[in-house]
């Protein structure tokens, strides 16, 4: 029995939950398959918190480096994969379509530095992707993952250039652990020149391009909760005489130094995830003390500087966020100017500077455009697409005097524009096409819209819808609800991918923009955190009512999906609504949430969720972390729980706790599949085949729980 009460000296328990041991096999509510489990034990551990007494009997499982966990989740994976294959041993077609999409010739946008272009390839049965550039009209591979670890589950993470791109900095991340090696690369020859350098989070090259700002972060300092530490390296001499510049005083804060290129300043930045709590500056190269100019526990701002203007984006005071511009010679908070106000119903969300202009990119109700100032600030016009789109990023890159625009449909892959940027005035400017794939995935028959509902207390939310031409609403369709809801970040139009797949089988594809994101601004992001959290799920919920109520489906043809902070959502929702949902896909997610502050990087994560050693961050916590609201008694929907053992974000304790804890549930008919990526962690990474057979195991398991192909005996 789980108990958690009061202690004694308060009056009446609060929540009272009650887990008993099951039996090692139990039945599914059909006769198709039975779904055999591997037994966990119950090792209760007493917590006294705030006055709460809390029994964990998983906390065992915390453990990933005990053989008897090893053993267990291994254990439970084959159960998850041997239970699938014999529920729905194949869907027609589907693992071909798969590999046709992800095993082939991918080539990245050109990527122009100075005057010369770079690119990734991944070529048809290749593992991974790899480094190329193009000197006389030939192309010359520079770095290959492959030559350094054969298995193909080594992938390049970051790049950086130096300016005139005859060196660059490629990291090189093992088996998705985002804990990066970085190789300094001849850019003509291919040579790796010196020794690599281990355990970074990330590189940015100094000015004079012999020093480097590391971004050091190894795996014991993440296991230990230790900070990233900045730190100044010279290229070719040893570790040990690297000179730290800034460590964070915790670990959920975040530190940065670099370098302007067009300019003559260093800055140092350091806060948390949505605060700047001080941004200094001082001249590239001096022993001068860096000066603060901002600092904030509330508000961020991000510096750019050009010659002796300094361009702020900020939400200070402005949640839909705004442009402020300072001189470098009187740089402090208080000689900032506004040069692009806050708007009411509009956000900014990014802006480039060119010679004459400024372009900025604007989102209003989830859709962006491109709205062309001059450099005082003043309104000139808003460029007009050269088709139908969404605009998912601008930039203007001084080596070759352009501006490039990307555009995103959901039936088409993005499209990159190339423009002349003293054009940009002209109503004949030309939109030259820079980039464009041709990918092996049929949009014909698909069709998307945005619609609008109304969340719990009256909120207005949007929602995307994509299915096949000529749906019938007859209430009755197999039906997907995706999710994330946090860390301002939001949905926007974006290419449907393998999704096709789904949909063009008869699935509808939705996804909400729940409060937690960036739809609507800073404003829509605090509506889903910290205290307000419990918007997000209920705004999540509204939409799956909506989408039964307009008859696009039923509760027996709906399944939710959400991955990391949308794993936090999808264990929520069904826990507090498990009688809305079919089925549910939680991936990497985060669901002990009294515990997470604990774990490797989460300590980043408390400025989103709060701090459990605090009284009323754990009370609110506790109403809605999904690993302390399974009820005794109460079926959840059919849940398939992904996790990968080498994540450095999320720590797959929460999939193992919150799948032994719901198998044990007397109540608990469903299946509760555990589905392990051994050789990746929180999805990046990942080699091809790896890809594949995941993609294909998800599908699997979503399209027979929706009913779409025949299940197995």
């Amino acid at each position: 029995m789980i108990y958690l009460t009061k202690s004694r000296d308060m009056r009446n328990p609060i929540l009272l939950l009650s887990y008993t041991f099951l039996l090692t096999i139990f039945q599914m509510n059909t006769s198709v398959a039975q779904f055999i489990f591997p037994k966990t034990d119950e090792i209760p551990v007493v917590d006294s918190l705030h006055g709460f007494q809390l029994t964990d009997p998983y906390r065992w499982l915390e453990d990933k480096t005990d053989p008897k966990v090893i053993r267990w989740t291994k254990a439970q994976h084959e159960a998850s994969v041997d239970y699938l294959n014999e529920l729905c041993p194949e869907i027609e077609g589907l693992r071909d379509e798969l590999k046709a999409y992800i095993d082939r010739d991918i080539i990245s946008p050109m990527q122009l530095v100075a005057d010369r272009q770079f690119f990734t390839l991944r070529k048809q049965g290749e593992k991974q992707s790899k480094l190329y550039t193009r000197l006389e009209g030939k192309d010359v591979l520079l770095f290959d993952p492959e030559q350094i670890d054969p298995s193909g589950k080594s992938s390049m993470t970051g790049r950086s250039f130096t300016e005139k791109a005859d060196r660059v900095a490629v990291g090189l991340q093992t088996k998705g652990a985002e804990i990066n090696t970085y190789y300094i690369i001849d850019t003509k020859s291919g040579q790796i020149l010196g020794a690599p350098i281990e355990g970074l989070r990330g590189f940015s090259w100094t000015k004079d391009e012999q020093h480097a700002y590391i971004w050091v972060g190894t795996q014991e300092m993440i296991n230990a909760q230790k900070p990233v530490e900045v730190r100044l390296h010279r290229l070719g001499e040893s570790r040990d005489k690297d000179v730290t510049l800034l460590v964070p005083d915790d670990a959920k804060n975040f530190a940065s130094v670099f370098d302007t290129r067009f300019s003559d300043l260093t800055f140092y930045s350091e806060g948390d995830f949505y605060a700047t709590h001080a941004l200094r500056m001082k001249k590239i190269g001096s022993n001068d003390t860096p000066v603060e100019i901002y600092a904030s526990k509330e508000f961020r701002a991000s510096p750019y500087a050009n010659g002796d203007r300094i361009y702020f984006y900020t939400n200070h005071e402005a949640p839909n966020f705004k442009l402020m511009l300072a001189d470098k010679k009187q740089a402090g908070f208080k000689n900032w100017k506004t040069l692009i106000p806050e708007k009411k119903d509009v956000v900014l969300e990014n802006y480039t500077v060119t010679p004459k202009y400024l372009l900025l990119q604007e989102k209003k109700d989830v859709l962006s455009r491109l709205m062309l100032h001059d450099l005082n600030g003043k309104f000139i016009r808003e460029l007009k697409l050269p088709e139908l789109g969404n605009v998912s990023f601008v930039n203007y890159n001084h080596d070759v005097d352009a501006v490039f625009v990307g555009l995103s449909t959901f039936t088409s892959p993005s499209k990159i524009y190339r423009l002349a940027p003293d054009q940009l005035e002209s109503k004949n400017l030309n939109w030259e096409l820079f980039y464009s794939e041709e990918i092996p995935i049929d949009t014909d028959n698909i069709e998307a819209r945005i619609e609008f509902y109304t969340s719990k207390d009256g909120t207005k939310v949007p929602i995307f819808i994509v299915h096949k031409k000529g749906l019938e609403l007859n209430g009755n369709n197999p039906t997907l609800l995706y999710g994330y809801g946090g860390f301002n970040s939001g949905i926007a139009p974006a290419f449907i991918g393998s999704r096709a797949m789904f949909i063009n089988r008869g699935g509808v594809f939705a996804e909400a923009g729940i409060r937690g994101g960036d739809e609507y601004g800073e404003s829509w992001h605090q509506d889903g955190m910290l205290f307000k959290k419990q918007n997000t799920f209920d705004d999540f919920i509204t939409a799956a009512e909506f989408l039964i109520d307009q008859g696009y489906t039923n509760t027996d043809k709906l399944a939710v999906e959400g991955g990391s902070n949308g794993g936090l959502l999808i264990g929520a929702v069904t826990t507090q609504r498990p009688d809305l949902f079919k089925t549910a896909i939680c991936a990497v997610p985060l669901l002990d949430m009294i515990r997470y502050h604990r774990f490797l990087i989460a300590r980043y994560w408390i400025p989103e969720y709060g701090d459990p050693d605090k009284k009323e961050d754990f009370q609110n916590l506790l109403t809605y972390s999904p690993y302390h609201n399974i009820r005794q008694g109460i079926n959840l929907p059919t849940m398939l729980v992904t996790a990968g053992e080498n994540d450095s974000r999320v720590d797959p304790l929460h999939a193992k706790k919150f799948v032994a804890a719901l198998q044990n549930n007397p109540g608990q008919h469903n299946p509760v599949l555990l589905y392990m990526n051994f050789d990746s962690g929180h999805g990046t990474g990942q080699s091809t085949e790896q890809l594949i057979d995941n993609f294909e195991f998800r599908y699997r398991f979503l399209m027979c729980q929706l009913g779409m192909v025949e299940q197995g005996r």
